[in-house]
């Protein structure tokens, strides 16, 4: 069911609509009703920890409510096509993530939307990790000793929150970079994948860290690694894959703000400057701060730069591994 978010008595219009661009005075009042941001994943994941945060800061800032509608399925592609059929509409916007605009439809062989020309991306939100996580039951308690058991005929299975995330992927990399077999095993969503690694029913999940941080915490989890380059500060005890000789499993999670393509100009430079403005706020910081996540700084030019060599990247990634969805 869509969140509601109700907004306090700011408002788009005296003083604030006097000091716009005269673009943007020319336009009707804006915005005229209700804000849907489109999460396409399911509640709890990474999409919807870091829009929630984002729609509190705006929730108080345009006069109207921002109302979170979680839209999942099909790697994130069922919410960002509900977003390319919106073209125009100034209503409507999402967090744009690596699944649904980086990986997806070069994996996928019928996407029906273009990541880039049915989009205007706006700025990165933020990047983070994903984390290698076995239950404290299971007796790797380093990622040496997970590969050794990875080795046994078989192999082991791992969990994600979906096909087509970069937590599927950064699975398959690991597999290759060990020369090791790893079963994926796709679920609707990270929380039940994660509940059934911490009961036991498989022995792994590679999750993104902000949704892991919590049972990372409370001891329900153990990471062994993380994907980025270096370790993580919110957990620096865990090691890298890249430190730990496997310098192929390196990736980095995004996901930034997205409207529809052909919005008018000054309402896309609007929510360029609304991003900016939350993410250096203390309020978002902290929260962000809190389940591993940085900042993203770069702006319209720069996010659409990324998802486009993103694209590139992991379209040589999946032709080179021979990966598939499953």
């Amino acid at each position: 069911m869509p969140s509601l978010i109700l907004p306090r008595r700011a408002l788009l219009g005296g003083a604030a609509l006097l000091a716009a661009p005269a673009a943007l005075r020319a336009q009707p009042a804006w915005p005229e009703r209700p804000i849907r941001w489109i999460v396409n994943f399911p509640p709890a994941g990474a999409a919807d920890i870091l829009s929630r945060a984002m729609g509190d800061w705006f929730g108080n800032r345009l006069g109207q409510p921002i109302v979170i509608e979680n839209r999942p399925g099909a790697g994130g592609m069922v919410g960002s096509d509900l977003l390319a059929k919106a073209r125009g509409d100034t209503h409507m916007v999402m967090m744009s993530n690596a699944a649904s605009h980086g990986i997806g439809p070069v994996l996928y062989a019928n996407v029906p939307y273009d990541p880039l020309g049915d989009f205007t991306h706006l700025h990165l939100v933020g990047t983070f990790p994903s984390v290698l996580l076995v239950s404290p039951s299971f007796p790797a308690r380093t990622l040496a000793e997970f590969i050794d058991r990875a080795k046994a005929p078989g192999g082991l299975q791992y969990a994600s929150g979906g096909n087509g995330t970069m937590n599927h992927l950064v699975g398959q990399l690991l597999a290759r970079a060990a020369d090791v077999e790893l079963t994926h095993v796709p679920y609707r969503g990270s929380a039940p994948a994660m509940t059934d690694v911490m009961g036991g029913q498989l022995p792994a999940v590679m999750e993104s860290l902000p949704t892991a941080m919590g049972h990372i915490r409370a001891g329900r989890l153990r990471p062994l690694a993380v994907s980025e380059a270096e370790r993580d500060p919110t957990l620096p005890e865990v090691p890298s894959f890249s430190e730990a000789g496997l310098p192929a499993v390196t990736s980095t999670n995004w996901f930034g703000f997205s409207a529809a393509a052909g919005i008018p100009a000054p309402i896309g430079t609007r929510w360029q400057a609304l991003i900016a403005e939350a993410l250096a706020s203390t309020m978002v910081k902290e929260r962000f701060a809190a389940i591993g996540v940085r900042p993203g700084t770069l702006g319209a030019a720069e996010y659409t730069a990324l998802i486009s060599g993103e694209l590139t990247r992991w379209r040589e990634v999946i032709r080179s591994g021979g990966i598939r969805a499953d």
